[in-house]
């Protein structure tokens, strides 16, 4: 082994690490922002959970954040909620934050 291969390897671990990290703070974003859209719906706990999961699940319809966003304001607004594309992208961007502290919390 050479000093080049391990620190190779190294990175490729850093890597990794970031890169499900980020997995793990977008999917702990999506649904916290579940939680906040079911709230505005007055959806009970159960429902509050399954709403949460299927806007975790929305995140894998396509690449970035458009699908859930998408989702989530389409929701709201079916629900009568009186809400704007705005409204949700800035929910978004404040529970991505706090996602971040949370698992930044765990570790």
């Amino acid at each position: 082994m050479t000093l080049f291969d391990d620190r190779e390897r190294a990175e490729e671990a850093v890597f990794a690490h970031n890169e499900e990290m980020l997995f793990r703070i977008q999917a702990r974003r999506n649904k916290l922002l579940g939680q906040w859209a079911a709230e505005r719906m007055t959806l009970d706990a159960a429902e509050t959970e399954s709403y949460a999961r299927a806007v975790v699940q929305a995140e894998f319809e396509e690449a970035g954040d458009e699908d859930v966003i998408r989702k989530v304001l389409g929701d709201l607004l079916l629900a009568g909620i009186d809400t704007s594309e705005a409204d949700v992208r800035k929910a978004l961007a404040a529970k991505a934050v706090e996602a971040r502290r949370q698992l930044m919390g765990e570790v």
